[in-house]
Parts: structure tokens; sequence; C-alpha cells
């Protein structure tokens, strides 16, 4: 499966709810940054990791997939 095929693929309810707290994230963390009154340096250092973790969690989710094969038991 590549990458497209992946991205195109169904994504499990869980994922596509960690998805939107993702972008959720990173929307918020956009919006300080972008803020045009002068912000303390430790919030915009903050709001530059909630960019990069809401990025992240997004983006894995979006590749998860529902596979339709049997999990093998463990022995």
């Amino acid at each position: 499966m590549n990458v497209v095929e992946r991205a195109l693929a169904p994504t499990p309810k869980w994922f596509r709810i960690l998805r939107t707290v993702g972008i959720a994230l990173a929307t918020v963390g956009g919006t300080i940054i972008a803020s045009p009154v002068a912000l303390p340096v430790g919030l915009v250092s903050a709001a530059g990791y909630l960019v990069l973790g809401g990025s992240i969690i997004s983006v894995v989710s979006q590749t998860a997939v529902k596979s339709e094969e049997e999990p093998e038991p463990v022995k």
C-alpha cells in the first residue's frame, strides 16, 4: 500500500477524532504565533510546540487505516 492509497483509505473513528484534535491544536498555536500583539516569549515558544505537536498528530492519524484482516492470536 503506497502513501496515496493509505491516505485515501478509510480511517478508524478514534483516529478521525485525534486528527480533529491535532488540527485544532495546530490552529490555536498558529493563531498565537500570528498574533499582532507582543506576547511573552514563553507563550510564543509554547505555541510553536502546539503547532508541531498538532501537525504530527494530524499526519499520523490521517495515515492510520482500518484493517480488514484478523489479528494473529498471541501465543
